[in-house]
């Protein structure tokens, strides 16, 4: 029987170590052929290059110029028309307005008007007097007199709407009137008012007032304003 190899002898246990070496051979062998590598005209020179300068081509329009505007027409030929003077002129008289001293003259006084002014009741120096009140004593006692029968009146006369009834309708109304020259009532309105039904028969009361005499301002008659209450109330 042969003997076998020792350990020592054995070179698969040295496998490594050669795999080592090849490799590290490959690589220097692989670093030596490209430190060898050139280039043929050297690292500098980078070949030529063509520039061709490329030349500005300026663009010249010529502007059109706008055809001069056409002269103005000439102005028509004056017509003169000629005017026959064979026209007559009356003659015209003027008589003289001179006046011979003998001659009167008279002179009309232009007279004013007055205006016919509108009084309140506080500034009248005589108020109007009701019917039947003349024999007051005082001037007070007549205007207590007037506006007692003025209440009075308007008591006997207004008749409350119906229609104003049924809906509830009341309150006070202040009817505004003017007693004139003459004493008799006009320009009847209301100054505050609370429905046209109960409005409405008020103008119709207060119309209904006698002639009254009339006011007075420095002994003249004067037309007065004066307002009246009307308590329009539901019983």
């Amino acid at each position: 029987m042969k003997k076998r190899k020792t350990i020592k002898a054995d070179a698969e246990n040295k496998k490594g170590l050669f795999l080592l070496i090849g490799l590290t051979l490959s690589l220097a062998a692989t670093l030596f052929f490209l430190e060898l590598k050139s280039y043929e005209s050297g690292p500098g020179d980078l070949g030529k290059m063509d520039f061709q300068e490329d030349e500005e081509i300026a663009i010249i329009t010529n502007r059109v110029q706008p055809p001069p505007p056409p002269p103005p027409p000439p102005a028509p030929p004056e017509v003169i028309q000629i005017v026959e003077d064979d026209l007559e002129i009356e003659e015209v008289e003027f008589e003289s307005t001179e006046t011979d001293e003998s001659e009167e003259i008279e002179i009309v006084e232009e007279v004013e008007e007055e205006e016919d002014e509108i009084f309140n009741f506080a500034v009248v120096e005589n108020k109007p007097v009701f019917p039947g009140c003349e024999n007051q004593a005082t001037e007070n006692d007549k205007f207590m007199c007037f506006n007692q029968n003025i209440m009075k009146h308007i008591g006997k006369n207004f008749d409350f709407p119906e229609l104003a009834r049924q809906m509830g309708i009341q309150g006070k109304v202040y009817v505004n009137f003017v007693i004139e020259k003459n004493g008799k009532v006009s320009n009847v309105t209301i100054a505050r008012g609370v429905d046209k039904l109960i409005d409405d028969e008020a103008i119709r009361v207060i119309k209904l007032l006698p002639e009254f005499i009339p006011a007075k301002q420095r002994g003249k008659p004067v037309r007065m304003q004066y307002t009246v209450p009307i308590n329009a109330r539901l019983q």
